[in-house]
Parts: structure tokens; C-alpha cells; sequence
């Protein structure tokens, strides 16, 4: 994971549609609150909305065109899924607990609530999770205030994830076995095997530019261009790289963590 910025300004859609049906779903839940809280009725969202293209699109070029968490490319594969980090529709501290209800309602058609991801993360692993540190501190609905909470999950627009998960290798691990590290490598799935692999296959290439460039081959100043390009936040699995070359000694120029860039 790497340190998402976004543009400040939320897509026109979000900012007109998107704040009506907040403010509609916000008026229904306080005409009925156990009704919404004990799931008797739930609320409808239109992904037509949160998913909408420019949505979709601004969070692309926010994202370098990578899933907000595990930083593959998928869109020659897939097309994503827009993904709400607090979920709109039910809460689970833990995975196979009952699902908490209603849900983040109020933040389905927030800016800050939405990234972009691949489905593994999505649908496979992350689903409804959404755990706290104190879980008493959840907001349970649009009256009270998501920034009183604690989550255990990095949100990539707000923390620097790269000061909580480094990588040995292609496997990551949580910097000093830090709580959130490890709750976000384990409920995203950070470490599956599918995952391992494509990261075993992006750091043969690294580990071969950096033995060029070892060996002073004619071609080391070109392998020494592309290592810093692979350390930019546009290139894939880009926190996974400047991890490895971070301890890399003979060639400090190489191994800094590089200024971002537009790629």
C-alpha cells in the first residue's frame, strides 16, 4: 500500500446528487432508527453515484491506475470496483460475526469513503470489515462522528501506509508488529498467494537491475534509470520496491525513497 492523495474537490455528482441522497437516507433514519438498526428495513444505494464514471475516473488517476491496497494494475483485466472503506451497507468487527447494521449510510456517496480496488480485495477479502480498536467508539449513524473512532484498517488517503507495512522479500509484514499493520495484511489479504507470485515476479526484475548495475555492465546506467522509475508511486507494487532497495548500500541514488511524479 502507498499514500493515496486525492484531488480536494469531489466529483460534480457527489457533490449534487450524491449530498441529496445523504441527506434523504439521513431523514429516514431519524423517522425510524431501530427499525434501520435492528435491519427491519435497510436502505437502497445507487451505484450509479458512487460508481459513477467520473467518479471512478478521478479515482484512477488518484490511484496511479492501482488497487488502493494491493497496488496491482487490473485494468486490462477488470474493470475494479469502487470500494467504500467505511461499508455503506453493514459493519463486521470480525469476519463471521452477525453483520452490524445499518451500516455507514451517511458516507455512500462521500469522497473520502470511496477508493477504487481490485475485486480479490474487495469481494473476497474486505467485504463488510470494518474493525476498531475500541469497537464501543463506532458511529452508528449520521448524528455521531466517524473521527472519534479508532480503525484498525490503514486508510491509504489518511495514513502513510509505508509506516506500518514494510516487505521481506515479497511478503509483507507489520513494522514492529503494530496493530493496524497486521490488521490490514490480514483482512485484505496482502498475503495470498496469487498476490506472492506477482510480487515474487516484480522483484526477480529488480533484483536483476540492481545486479547489473553491480557488475557495471554497459547497460547499469539505464538498469538505474528504471530502478527509479520502478520506485515511483505510478509503477506497481511500488511500496514492495523502495522496501527491498532501502538496505541496498552501494548505491545510495538509487535506493532513496524518490519524490512523487506524474506518471
Amino acid at each position: 500500500m502507498i499514500r493515496i492523495r486525492k484531488p480536494a474537490e469531489p466529483p460534480e455528482v457527489l457533490r449534487t446528487k450524491g449530498a441529496k441522497a445523504r441527506r434523504a437516507m439521513s431523514a429516514a433514519y431519524s423517522r425510524a432508527p431501530r427499525s434501520y438498526a435492528s435491519g427491519k428495513r435497510s436502505f437502497e444505494f445507487d451505484s450509479n453515484l458512487y460508481a459513477h464514471e467520473t467518479v471512478k475516473q478521478a479515482l484512477r488517476e488518484a490511484q496511479h491506475r492501482k488497487c488502493a491496497f494491493c497496488e496491482s494494475k487490473f485494468a486490462h483485466i477488470s474493470y475494479g470496483d469502487v470500494e467504500h472503506f467505511r461499508p455503506k451497507a453493514g459493519w463486521r468487527q470480525e469476519g463471521g460475526e452477525a453483520l452490524g447494521r445499518p451500516g455507514y449510510y451517511w458516507l455512500a456517496y462521500e469522497w473520502a469513503n470511496l477508493f477504487v480496488s481490485c475485486t480479490l480485495c474487495n469481494q473476497q477479502f474486505k467485504k463488510n470489515l470494518f474493525p476498531l480498536q475500541t469497537p464501543e467508539r463506532r458511529a452508528r449513524n449520521h448524528k455521531e462522528d466517524v473521527t472519534e473512532e479508532d480503525p484498525l484498517l490503514l486508510d491509504p488517503a489518511v495514513d502513510d501506509p509505508e509506516t506500518f507495512i514494510s516487505f521481506r522479500e515479497e511478503v509483507p509484514y507489520a513494522l514492529d508488529g503494530n496493530a493496524r499493520g497486521e490488521a490490514t495484511i490480514h483482512a485484505l489479504g496482502l498475503k495470498r498467494d496469487e498476490l506472492l507470485e506477482q510480487r515474487r515476479k516484480h522483484l526477480s526484475l529488480v533484483k536483476a537491475l540492481r545486479r547489473l548495475i553491480e557488475l557495471r555492465d554497459p547497460e547499469a546506467e539505464e538498469a538505474r534509470n528504471q530502478l527509479q522509475r520502478m520506485q515511483q508511486d505510478f509503477e506497481e507494487y511500488a511500496s514492495m520496491t523502495r522496501a527491498f532497495l532501502r538496505g541496498w548500500p552501494r548505491n545510495r541514488s538509487a535506493t532513496r525513497r524518490p519524490r512523487k511524479q506524474q506518471g
